[in-house]
């Protein structure tokens, strides 16, 4: 071969150098089992309820009144019988049991206790609500004779597109 022959070919050669080195392209795998990646994840709620209560009221408050009067006739009434220290005696004794008198007439028709009534309580509890969540998939495919497995956030079908990629190995 002459030398410019030999020329030629060497420059052909070096550049096609770089197409020799590595080469992309896409094809596609047969997917041979699709198994999803399942996940529990807890979401807590609230769950409430009402119940109906029975509540004493507080008594009415009771009339003063009847007492203050009746102390003071009970106490006039008094102080009309006896004499001298008796009198003052006679005067306290009557005033105090006028009083109670008038406070049993005055608040006779007076509940002890006041109403019952029904109140609204609400009651809320937080109960653990747990939910299954596929957070991805394990996909293994056969690619011309070898068998792979790779983790992917969808289910490819009955075949996977493959990105390939194939560099010459070193030495």
């Amino acid at each position: 071969m002459k030398l410019p022959s030999k020329l030629i070919a060497s420059a052909l050669c070096l550049t096609a150098l770089p197409f020799a080195q590595a080469a992309d392209f896409e094809d596609f795998g047969r997917v041979v089992r699709v198994t999803p990646q399942v996940e529990q994840i807890n979401r807590p709620r609230q769950e409430c309820r009402t119940e109906y209560v029975q509540v004493q009221q507080p008594a009415p408050q009771r009339s003063v009144g009847g007492a203050i009067i009746g102390g003071l006739i009970g106490g006039l009434a008094g102080n009309q019988v006896g004499g001298g220290t008796g009198r003052s005696v006679a005067t306290a004794a009557g005033a105090i049991a006028g009083a109670v008198t008038g406070d049993r007439i005055d608040n006779a028709n007076q509940p002890q206790n006041g109403p019952v009534t029904e109140q609204a309580v609400k009651q809320c509890r937080t109960v653990d609500h747990w939910e299954s969540r596929t957070s991805g998939y394990e996909v293994t495919y056969d690619y011309r004779g070898h068998t792979y497995t790779s983790q992917m956030s969808y289910d490819p079908g009955e075949r996977v597109r493959l990105h390939v990629n194939l560099e010459p190995a070193q030495r």
